[in-house]
Parts: structure tokens; C-alpha cells; sequence
């Protein structure tokens, strides 16, 4: 495709957008050929929570957060809007639902249409998920042996069970990153990340499989030759339609035609914004460490974890296979657990106090208590944490596993209070080393793991992770890895780069390295993962 001539920057510079939203907020970053961000933007956006696990959110909420997002981005920059290149979208792997014209339909019990998004972490759909692993189809190898209800079939299921006007109205089901790559040119292409991901898409076969969508109930999708879902579907960085459209061009405040790629859902936009550091994307582990986590594990050959979504073919690197794992609550495990404990409130009031949020705040206790990085796990001696609020999404693949909380006393304190976010954040680095671990069994080793997310951003979680896991952990230069993700997805659909692998290449660097401490660390380290495992194996049993 070439650049629309609206489109192509006057002189030598060229810029950027990078567009993520995730579930609290939509977020636009503006970047050089470099990958240096230049300014950002971020608007809040809402969450509508419901009994029985129900998440929602709007569609045009989002859509009026990322405008506002890029809007700022750019006035900070200092940029004319001439000079964006490209521009690339991720977002959380949400399912929105649209009526004739595009407009919005009600998910849920609210009735409210403008609530026209069931959002991944909503699990509203386990019933839907159980009767579909059941049946065991075939295409259920590649998400790790087991549908999981942040999937979009189970909830697809649900709404045509529960909802069944809706389902008939609809005229187009959409991932979060489709739906704003359509409503930025309406192209109604679907990107093969999230399609293969969440939707059961062989992406190495290129096409859909009508017989499993018949045996689980949704067979009028495959009759209607999958025009709701996907007919089109192309890879990640494709440029779409004829760039942006006129009135999303006015909404965003860019030029008509500015190439817009396909996006990703957004831990992989940040996966894309990690792994290439080393120019081996199958040696390096990309963690996405935010509200959830996300593990990608990139291989050449197709590999079958059980538990472990996957393998998905060019679902995040074009040309390799993708295993993904993590959990489906991993920030908001630790912030669940935190909110439990007496000193809260108290904990709270000082980070306020001294302009920090809560974790930063622990964080920083504790490596004044511990005084070495490698020496906090010893603040929670005795206290052991299975973080599984909201299931395990990986290796067990257990929507119903629970957390689990061993060692507490009556203790009231700060300092117990640290102690308690220590076990939490070693529980994660547990889960994360159980995941390594299963996938290397498997035949998909790592031999570094390359964290973004906001929830890792501190040097105490790096390196507790590093030493949890007994892996070297990076962090990248980019200060917005995510974003970046999607931005290199923008620089390929403008042709600044040829591909994918050339783009992430070029714009991602390392900036610091956490090696795993050896000796006492590491042996302490051992014995806590085998108390974690063995927890969450009686918790398993017992249930």
C-alpha cells in the first residue's frame, strides 16, 4: 500500500502513534523512528461490574478515550498531525457487540446500550466453557487443551443462551482492537492475534473450522460463511482500508489516510515491544505484568503445552508460533490482598500523604527493612500466597481455583502489611516460575524473561521476580513497552519498516538487566515454591 498523499510527512520527520487500551484506561504515545516516546496522553475509562462475575464496558466511551488520548499525546509533542506516519491499536481482548449501522447493544442485565462490551477478565460464561471442553473438538489443542471463559466463543455461547435478541441483532462481534481499527477505516478485517487467540481461528490453516462452532451451538456463525466474526483476516501491522477515514481523522485530530495497521490484543502488542531486544525473540520470555499477566513464549515449530493457550501461528512474531500463559488476576490479586489486611487503610493515608501509590509505597518499606533487593523475600517468612483470586489461567487452566493465604496472624502493623505484599509478589513470581517450567517440559525453554506492564515497573518487583523464577530479567528503554508494541505495528503499515521482526528490531533496546541471586537467596527461594506448589495442590484437592 502506499501512503495517501494527505498522509506522507513533509521533510525528513516522520512520527508515530501508538494507541493501548486496557481495562482502566485508553492510552496514546507518540514516538520517533527510534522508539523514543515524545509525549503521551491517558483518559480513564469506565468499569461496569455486575453479580455473577459480569465485567462491562462501552464501546463508545473507549472510543471518545482514545480520541482524547491521541489528541494530547500530539499537542504535547508539538507535532503536526501531517507528520504521523502511522498509527497502531492494541486493547484488552474484549468482546464488543454491535447492531445494524454500528450501533450499540446491551450485553447484559443493565439493559443499558451503551454497556456493549463483555470484558475479558468477565467470567460470566464458565457454564458455556465447561460443556465445550466436554466435547474435547480438535480445535481446542491450540488453546492449550482447554477453552477459557476470558475466550469469546464461551461468551458468544452465553449472550445466544441468555440473550438471545441481542445475539440476532447483532451485526458484527468484535475483538476491542478490531472494533477500533474498524471504527478508525472501516475495514472490517480481523487481526490473525486476536482471532487466533480468542476466537479459535487456525491461523496456520488459515480459516475458521464451521464444525466446532455447530457442535458447541453456534452454528448460524459458520452458516452465515462467518461474517459477524471474520472473513478477512491478516496479519498484525497489515495496513487497513485506505488509512483513516474522514471521521475518525476529525475525532483523532490527524490527517485522512494516515496508514492504521491491524493491532493485537495488548500483551502482545507489549510482547512485540520486548522480545526483539535481542534480535531471538524464542530465547526471551515476554511477561506483561498489568492488572493480569500475560506470558508469550515465541517457538519456530509448533509446541503443545497443556494448560498453556496455544500454540497460535504468527498471532504476535509473523512466522512463529506463540505459547500464552499467566494469570487472569495478578496486579489485582495483589491489590485484593492488600485491601484485606488491618493496616490498609493506615498504609493508604501515608502513600497519599507522600504522593505514592500503595504497592510503591511497600515497595519501598520494604527495601528499607531488607536493605539488599535479593533479601525482601525474608520479610514474609512464614507467610505463603497462592494468588488465584480469579482462577488459574496457566498451567491448570482452573477457572475455579481460588487463592489461597497461609501464616497470618493477629498482627495489625506496616510491617506486617509488607510482609503480606512480599508473599503476594513472590506468589506471582511462583506462578510465572510454574509456567517457565511446564513449558520447558513441554519442549519451549526461555532463556530470559523481558517484563513491561505497570505492575513491574519497580527495581524491588524485578528483581524478586528474577530471583523467584532463578531466570535474568530485562527491562526495556522503552518507558511504555506496550505502546511501542503497538506503535512498531503503525511504523510497518506506513513502511517505514518491512516487517514486523525489522521494526521490533530497530525500536526496542535493553536497559536494565536483573540477574537471579544465587546461594541462601536462591535456596530460600526453592523452598518457598514448593510450598507454594504444595498449597495450591491441597487448596485443589480439598475444593
Amino acid at each position: 500500500m502506499t501512503t495517501p498523499s494527505s498522509a506522507r510527512p513533509a521533510g525528513g520527520e516522520r512520527y508515530l502513534i501508538g494507541v493501548d487500551v486496557g481495562t482502566g484506561s485508553a492510552r496514546a504515545g507518540l514516538f520517533d523512528l527510534t522508539g523514543r516516546m515524545l509525549a503521551s496522553g491517558k483518559r480513564d475509562i469506565s468499569v461496569f461490574r455486575e453479580p455473577g462475575a459480569m465485567v462491562e464496558q462501552s464501546s463508545t466511551e473507549i472510543w471518545t478515550a482514545v480520541c482524547a488520548s491521541v489528541r494530547e499525546a500530539v499537542e504535547k509533542a508539538g507535532v503536526s498531525p501531517e507528520k504521523i506516519t502511522g498509527i497502531g491499536f492494541d486493547a484488552t481482548c474484549s468482546l464488543v457487540v454491535l447492531g445494524e449501522d454500528g450501533a450499540s447493544l446491551p450485553v447484559g442485565p443493565s439493559e443499558d446500550p451503551q454497556r456493549d462490551i463483555i470484558v475479558w477478565m468477565d467470567h460470566r460464561a464458565v457454564d458455556q466453557v465447561e460443556r465445550i471442553n466436554a466435547l474435547g473438538h480438535e480445535v481446542l489443542r491450540y488453546v492449550g487443551g482447554r477453552i477459557s471463559p476470558e475466550m469469546e466463543t464461551p461468551k458468544l455461547l452465553w449472550l445466544k443462551e441468555s440473550r438471545p435478541q441481542v445475539f440476532d441483532a447483532a451485526w458484527q462481534f468484535f475483538d476491542l482492537a478490531d472494533f477500533l481499527t474498524w471504527r478508525a477505516t472501516g475495514d472490517l478485517a480481523r487481526s490473525t492475534c486476536t482471532v487466533t487467540c480468542k476466537w479459535t481461528y487456525l491461523a496456520h490453516e488459515k480459516r475458521w473450522d464451521p464444525s466446532y462452532f455447530h457442535e458447541i451451538g453456534l452454528g448460524t456463525l459458520a452458516d452465515e460463511d462467518f461474517a459477524r466474526i471474520g472473513q478477512r483476516v491478516v496479519e498484525p501491522g497489515t495496513p487497513l482500508g485506505s488509512g483513516l477515514i474522514a471521521r475518525a481523522a476529525s475525532d483523532l485530530g490527524l490527517v485522512v489516510g494516515t496508514p492504521v495497521a491491524a493491532g493485537m490484543i495488548d500483551a502482545h502488542a507489549g510482547g512485540i515491544g520486548t522480545v526483539g531486544v535481542d534480535g531471538s525473540p524464542e530465547s526471551n520470555l515476554g511477561y506483561v505484568f498489568g492488572t493480569s499477566s500475560c506470558t508469550m513464549t515465541s517457538t519456530r515449530e509448533p509446541v503443545f503445552v497443556p494448560g498453556v493457550w496455544g500454540p497460535y501461528f504468527s498471532a504476535m512474531v509473523p512466522g512463529m508460533w506463540l505459547n500464552e500463559g499467566g494469570q487472569s488476576a495478578a496486579g489485582a490479586a495483589i491489590d485484593q490482598l492488600l485491601s484485606f489486611h488491618p493496616a490498609a487503610g493506615e498504609a493508604a493515608a501515608l502513600a497519599k500523604e507522600r504522593g505514592l501509590s500503595l504497592p510503591v509505597l511497600l515497595a519501598d518499606l520494604a527495601a528499607e527493612k531488607a536493605k539488599t533487593l535479593s533479601g525482601v523475600a525474608r520479610l514474609a517468612d512464614g507467610l505463603h500466597v497462592v494468588p488465584e483470586f480469579l482462577g488459574n489461567r496457566a498451567p491448570f487452566a482452573d477457572p475455579h481455583a481460588r487463592a489461597a493465604i497461609v501464616g497470618l496472624g493477629m498482627e495489625r502493623d506496616l510491617d506486617n502489611l509488607v510482609a503480606l505484599y512480599i508473599a503476594g509478589l513472590c506468589g506471582i513470581g511462583y506462578g510465572l516460575r510454574q509456567i517457565i517450567e511446564t513449558q520447558a517440559a513441554a519442549g519451549a525453554p526461555i532463556d530470559k524473561i523481558v517484563i513491561s506492564g505497570g505492575a513491574g515497573q519497580l527495581d524491588l518487583v524485578r528483581q524478586l521476580l528474577a530471583d523467584a523464577t532463578g531466570k535474568q530479567l530485562m527491562a526495556t528503554k522503552a518507558e511504555e513497552p506496550v505502546l511501542l508494541g503497538a506503535a512498531i505495528l503503525g511504523s510497518v503499515a506506513a513502511g517505514a519498516f518491512p516487517d514486523v521482526g525489522s521494526a521490533m528490531a530497530a525500536l526496542s533496546a535493553t536497559d536494565r538487566t536483573y540477574q537471579p541471586a544465587g546461594g541462601a537467596t536462591a535456596a530460600l527461594h526453592a523452598k518457598r515454591y514448593d510450598a507454594f506448589t504444595r498449597l495450591q495442590a491441597l487448596a485443589r484437592e480439598i475444593r
